[in-house]
C-alpha cells in the first residue's frame, strides 16, 4: 500500500493552478478576438484559428502527453509541458503576422497537452487511496475550470481595453514560472521501461487537424468541391490508421483494452459533444456582445463573469454533493438538457437586444448546465482506469472534450457564416448567423444528453457488475 502524502492538499493547488491555465487559455483570448482580428488581419471565418490551433494540437497530443506521463513521470512532464507553454505564450504576444500568432497558438497547445493528462495523474496519485478526498479533489481541481474560464474572461477585458490584446499572452510567463517554481511540492514519480507511439500521435493529430481545416474552408470553396471531399477522406484515412496502428504495435499510443474501463465510452461521447455544445456557445456570445451589441471588450469580459462565476460556485459546492446522491448519469443527461434550453433561449436574441434580458439569464441556464454535467462526466470517464493507465484515460476525456470543441466550432463557424455572421456591420445578418450557431450547438447539447440517458450505465449497475467481477471478498470501489 503506498504512503498517505502528506503534502497531497498543497500539491492540489499547483495541479489545480495548472488546469486553472489551461483553461483559462482557452477563455482569455475571446474578449480580444475583435483587436485581434484588426491587427493582423484575420477574416471573420479565419478567426476562430486563434482559438482551434491550440485547441486541435493540444486535442491531438493529449494521447501522447498521457504515454509519456505514465512512462517518463507525471511530474517531469508536468514540467516539460510548463516550459513549452512560456515559450508558446512567447511567441504568441510577439507575433505580427496571423500565421505567427497560429504558431505560437500551436505551441502553447504543445505545452497544455502535456500538463493536463499528467496533472490528472498526479492527482490521482495523490488522492486516490481515499474515495472520498478523491471526490473532493476532483472537485476543487475542476472547479479551477471555471475559475480560470473567469479569470480569463476578466483579464482579457481588462488587457484588451487598457493595456493591448498582447498581455493575454504575457501574463503566461511570470505565472508559468512561479509554477515550475512550486513544482518541489509535487511527487517524483519513477519512470517506467516502455516505447513511446510517434506514428499514432503524428496520424491523430494530423488526422484531426485536417478535419477542422476541411470544415473551416467548406464554406469558401464549396462543401462539394475536389478540395474539400478529399482533405475530409484524407481526415478519415488518417484516423483510421491511427486506429490500425494502436491494434498492430506492441507498445500503443491508446491500448484498446483500455476501452473496457466502465462507462469510458459513453462518458467520453458525452464530452465530445459536450465541448461541441459550450464552446461555440462561449464564442459566438463573444461576438455577439462585441459585434453586436457594440460593448468593449471590459464590458463583454464583465458581461461573460456571472456565467463564470455561477459554474465555479455550482461546481465547487453543489454539484459534487449532488452526484453522491443521484450518481454521474442523471447528473450528465440532466446538464446537457439544461445546458440545450439555455442555447435554445439565446438563440432568440434581437439585433437590438438588452444584455439583462436577452443574455443574462439564457447564459445562467447554460452554464447551470455545463456544472451538473462537466465534473461528474469527468468522473464517470477516469474512476474505473487502474493506476498504470490513469495518464491514458486522463488524455482520453481531454482529448474528446476538446476534439468536440474544435469540430465543434468549425462545424457552427460555418453554419453561422452561411447564415449572415460574415457580413460586418449588417447587424440583423450577424445576429441570423449568430442564433443559427446557437440552435445548433443547442441541438448538439441535447443529443448528447439523450444518448447519455440511453447507453451510460448507472453507478449502481457499474459496482455490481464491478462487484461480480473481483474475487470474493475483495472490496470494489467504482
Amino acid at each position: 500500500m503506498s504512503t498517505v502524502n502528506p503534502r497531497r492538499w498543497w500539491a492540489l493547488v499547483v495541479l489545480a493552478a495548472a488546469q486553472f491555465m489551461v483553461i483559462m487559455d482557452t477563455s482569455i483570448i475571446g474578449v480580444a478576438l475583435p483587436e485581434m482580428q484588426k491587427d493582423l488581419g484575420f477574416s471573420q471565418s479565419e478567426l476562430q484559428w486563434i482559438f482551434n490551433a491550440y485547441v486541435i494540437v493540444f486535442g491531438g497530443l493529449l494521447l501522447l502527453g498521457g504515454r509519456l506521463s505514465d512512462l517518463i513521470g507525471a511530474r517531469k512532464i508536468f514540467v516539460a509541458g510548463w516550459v513549452v507553454m512560456i515559450a508558446g505564450s512567447v511567441l504568441a504576444a510577439a507575433a505580427q503576422t496571423a500565421w505567427v500568432e497560429i504558431a505560437g497558438r500551436a505551441v502553447q497547445g504543445v505545452g497544455g497537452a502535456l500538463i493536463a493528462p499528467s496533472a490528472m495523474t498526479l492527482l490521482m496519485i495523490l488522492f486516490m487511496h481515499d474515495p472520498k478526498e478523491l471526490g473532493k479533489a476532483m472537485a476543487l481541481y475542476g472547479a479551477a475550470a471555471p475559475a480560470g474560464g473567469t479569470a480569463g474572461v476578466f483579464l482579457g477585458g481588462v488587457f484588451t481595453e487598457w493595456m493591448s490584446w498582447q498581455w493575454v499572452f504575457i501574463i503566461y510567463i511570470p505565472i508559468g514560472l512561479a509554477t515550475l517554481a512550486a513544482t518541489k511540492l509535487l511527487p517524483n514519480v519513477e519512470s517506467r521501461r516502455g516505447s513511446v507511439d510517434i506514428l499514432g500521435a503524428v496520424a491523430v493529430t494530423a488526422g484531426l487537424a485536417l478535419a477542422v481545416f476541411a470544415v473551416v474552408r467548406a464554406p469558401e470553396v464549396g462543401w462539394g468541391s475536389t478540395g474539400t471531399i478529399l482533405q475530409l477522406i484524407g481526415a478519415a484515412a488518417l484516423l483510421v490508421l491511427f486506429f490500425v496502428i494502436q491494434r498492430s504495435i506492441g507498445e500503443p499510443l491508446m491500448p484498446l483494452s483500455v476501452w473496457r474501463v466502465p462507462r469510458l465510452g459513453s462518458a467520453n461521447l458525452a464530452m465530445t459533444l459536450l465541448g461541441a455544445a459550450w464552446i461555440p456557445m462561449w464564442y459566438f456570445l463573444n461576438l455577439y456582445l462585441q459585434q453586436v451589441l457594440g460593448f468593449g471588450a471590459f464590458e463583454s469580459g464583465a458581461a461573460l463573469l456571472p456565467m463564470t462565476v455561477l459554474l465555479m460556485v455550482f461546481m465547487t459546492a453543489i454539484t459534487a454533493r449532488l452526484m453522491m446522491k443521484v450518481g454521474a448519469k442523471p447528473l450528465i443527461a440532466g446538464g446537457l438538457l439544461v445546458l440545450a434550453a439555455g442555447l435554445v433561449w439565446l438563440a432568440a436574441v434581437p439585433p437590438t437586444g438588452s444584455f439583462l434580458v436577452d443574455v443574462l439569464p439564457a447564459s445562467l441556464v447554460a452554464a447551470l448546465g455545463m456544472s451538473l454535467a462537466y465534473i461528474p462526466a469527468m468522473i464517470a470517464a477516469m474512476s474505473g482506469a487502474p493506476q498504470e493507465q490513469a495518464g491514458l484515460a486522463s488524455g482520453i476525456v481531454n482529448t474528446t472534450y476538446n476534439v468536440g470543441s474544435a469540430l465543434g466550432l468549425a462545424a457552427l463557424t460555418a453554419v453561422a457564416m452561411s447564415q449572415g455572421a460574415d457580413r460586418l456591420g449588417d447587424l440583423p445578418a450577424l445576429t441570423d448567423g449568430f442564433s443559427a450557431a446557437f440552435i445548433g450547438a443547442a441541438v448538439l447539447a441535447a443529443l448528447g444528453g439523450v444518448i447519455t440517458l440511453l447507453v451510460m450505465k448507472s453507478d449502481k449497475a457499474v459496482a455490481a457488475e464491478a462487484a461480480a467481477a473481483a474475487p470474493q471478498g475483495e472490496k470494489v470501489s467504482v
